[in-house]
């Protein structure tokens, strides 16, 4: 799961799915990371799905900014 982009996770927000990658220290936890995080997480290689859409791909990005307070669900993979 971890590779030279980071760590890849799935987040969910209460309107959209993202997947992309965090840059995760090698051997931390997912919860330790969202718990040091401030008001923003930067994910990489970032794809937004729209679930309500059929699930279709709305935007991809190299980078994107999620705020911390819109994520309901954030899991490795």
């Amino acid at each position: 799961m971890a590779d030279e982009q980071g760590t890849k996770v799935t987040i969910f927000t209460g309107t959209y799915r993202i997947k992309g990658y965090i840059d995760l220290i090698p051997g931390a936890r997912i919860t330790d990371y969202m718990a040091e995080a401030k008001e923003f997480i930067a994910v990489t290689h970032a794809e937004v799905w729209d679930p309500e859409l059929g699930g279709r791909q709305i935007i991809t990005a190299p980078f994107l900014n999620v705020s911390r307070e819109h994520i309901q669900i954030i899991a490795p993979g």
